[in-house]
């Protein structure tokens, strides 16, 4: 017995539904694989030594992660950034908060959201500039380095949530001084 061949339509229609199927619809079915869904982790950590050191680990692993996925064209310099987004929100976390902390992670081809939830109801104070000041700077860095900085009460105390762009250069200097 001789099976007829499928017709194109069909066959297209079986390779679509091969496609969704397989990835669970994360992907537009059009053979590039394009993601749909921003890439998304997230951490918790205790506060125990090492935890800041292993945040930006974590980080790091995401945006490598972005680049492979997403495709990301994300240079060295926005790598740094990210980096030091996370680093500042979560000392704020593990200095100002009296119990574990989490970091939750959110990335497209054109941005990382850093979230940062801990269990202080306290949200953070950004000071005036003052290069004289010694310390509380960070929120100062955060806003610098980010093109959207929010704090917000929640039930399990604050987030503190930062949007660092990718492409467009921060520009770090002309921010704090401007």
């Amino acid at each position: 017995m001789q099976q007829r061949p499928a017709s194109p339509a069909s066959e297209s229609d079986a390779r679509e539904r091969s496609t969704t199927e397989y990835l669970d619809g994360a992907v537009i079915p059009t053979g590039f694989d394009v993601p749909v869904e921003p890439l998304r982790r997230a951490a918790h950590y205790t506060g125990d030594p090492g935890c800041i050191g292993e945040a930006r680990t974590f980080a790091g692993r995401f945006v490598d992660q972005l680049r492979t996925e997403w495709c990301a064209v994300i240079d060295d310099r926005i790598v740094n950034e990210v980096m030091l987004v996370v680093s500042e929100l979560v000392t704020n976390a593990d200095r100002h908060s009296n119990g574990p902390y989490i970091l939750e992670l959110e990335g497209t081809d054109a941005s990382v959201t850093v979230c940062v939830y801990d269990s202080s109801d306290a949200l953070p104070l950004r000071f005036p500039r003052d290069p004289e000041r010694v310390g509380c700077h960070g929120l100062e860095i955060v806003h610098a380095l980010a093109a959207e900085v929010s704090a917000e009460r929640v039930p399990v105390g604050k987030r503190v949530r930062a949007v660092v762009p990718f492409g467009v250069s921060s520009r770090l200097g002309d921010r704090l001084s401007g």
